[in-house]
């Protein structure tokens, strides 16, 4: 990949469970873009490299090596959601070795957000099966431990610290874009400037079978009151700053207070 401006073209920095893999998956149709090869542990599948939190220490040509194509005309993507955290200093960085990258940050209703991540720690620490409700005990703290709830919703924090380096951060309403995916995923490609009409064949009925789909379906799951009280009022300050100072207002809520 010698002689390419960016190591990484396209970067998707979260947020965490706001529809990150299947933007991933509508990204990659297009014949223009490239996923790395998995190499777990050290990456999250094709989507997530996680250099700046996991790999840092393997040195940056290690992520060179990741992200190298044979054809160098393809646009290469990492979408870990851990990255709209990352410091000053790791956003320098990020810009020193992608100055013309694109920086993508999709915005959730922080506490269905918060919700969803809790869950996906509980699942992982307790079985895919387990059903009992998730109450205000011990376990739940170490789920929103490892969740990294208030972390991952500092969204006024995060746009600003990338808009330092990045002044055109695309930055996305999670329910604004699946209200109108259409229309959404082609204004993102041209975007990216990709045209969509490239995206013929096989890759075209995966694009429409994404667009038709829904997004990370989960079975409904018991929350004692209690838990939802804690985290509406840990989230509300999120959702009034996003509302507030950057225009964009979430009501995915309403129906888990309302349930």
């Amino acid at each position: 990949m010698t002689g390419r401006e960016n190591i990484t073209d396209i970067l998707c920095i979260g947020c965490q469970k706001g529809s990150t893999s299947w933007l991933h998956s509508v990204v990659n149709c297009h014949p223009g873009t490239a996923a790395f090869p998995d190499r777990e542990p050290q990456t999250s599948t094709n989507k997530e490299a996680h250099f700046w939190d996991w790999n840092h220490d393997r040195g940056v040509e290690w992520y060179r090596d990741l992200m190298a194509q044979d054809d160098p005309a393809l646009l290469t993507m990492d979408f870990t959601p851990e990255y709209a955290m990352m410091s000053d200093a790791q956003i320098a960085e990020c810009k020193a070795l992608n100055p013309s990258a694109t920086v993508i940050y999709i915005l959730r209703d922080p506490l269905v957000r918060a919700v969803s991540a809790i869950r996906m720690h509980m699942l992982w620490h307790l079985g895919k099966d387990h059903r009992d409700p998730l109450v205000m005990d011990d376990r739940f703290w170490l789920f929103f431990r490892d969740a990294m709830v208030v972390r991952h919703n500092h969204y006024l924090r995060n746009v600003r610290a990338w808009r330092a380096a990045y002044p055109d951060l695309v930055l996305l309403n999670y329910e604004a874009f699946h209200n109108d995916r259409a229309a959404s995923v082609s204004a993102l490609f041209d975007r990216l400037g990709l045209d969509r009409s490239a995206i013929t064949g096989a890759s075209a009925e995966r694009l429409a079978r994404l667009m038709a789909g829904r997004i990370w379906v989960s079975e409904p799951f018991p929350i004692d009151r209690s838990v939802l009280m804690f985290l509406h009022g840990l989230t509300w300050r999120t959702r009034q700053e996003a509302r507030d100072e950057l225009g964009m207002a979430f009501g995915e809520f309403t129906r888990l207070l309302d349930g």
